[in-house]
């Protein structure tokens, strides 16, 4: 779920916010830096950038040719959030189709439950569509449910992750009703 990674990326600052005194460039450095991190979003490999936890170094910074930007090597500690094949995690039920529930789960939107992954459910239709079982657990819009991740996929064109969850397993199934 949550990974902490050693990152190096490349910072530029541009000519007119370079200013001579230290503090006041390592500023500048720190929020381009976090900037960048912020609209970066997600990457296959990480998942979902999180948070900055810390900065490690700033390396020299080399002056590009035609611009006057200067570009600075940083390396710095991170949180990402990425589901993983197998893992239990909790989500809460953001829409209910005929077919299959989708949740969210941390940042991740797309998160599918089908119908014949919860077998002892049955989708009961109406203004506010359910599942329900014989036992008379429900899930419903707002329900957290414990489930294990069957598939994850990363779409490049949207910088997000999808996920495919199942209830077949010990423990799983809704926890909580109502949690708006």
């Amino acid at each position: 779920m949550y990974v902490k990674s050693q990152l190096s990326w490349n910072v530029i600052i541009p000519a007119e916010n370079l200013d001579v005194e230290g503090l006041m460039l390592q500023k500048a450095i720190v929020i381009r830096l976090m900037d960048d991190f912020a609209s970066k979003k997600a990457s296959k490999n990480l998942g979902y950038f999180m948070a900055l936890t810390s900065l490690e170094r700033i390396g020299e910074g080399k002056v590009r040719d035609h611009t006057g930007d200067v570009l600075f090597p940083v390396e710095f500690s991170c949180l990402t959030f990425k589901l993983f094949r197998g893992e239990i995690l909790e989500g809460v039920v953001d829409k209910i189709l005929k077919h299959g529930v989708f949740l969210r789960c941390g940042p991740t939107n797309k998160v599918y439950l089908s119908h014949q992954k919860m077998a002892d459910y049955k989708y009961v239709p109406g203004e506010n569509p359910i599942f329900m079982n014989e036992k008379m657990s429900r899930i419903e819009k707002h329900t957290v449910v414990r489930f294990i991740v069957f598939g994850a996929r990363y779409v490049e064109a949207e910088k997000e992750f999808q996920a495919v969850v199942s209830l077949e397993g010990d423990y799983l199934g809704p926890i909580s009703q109502t949690v708006v």
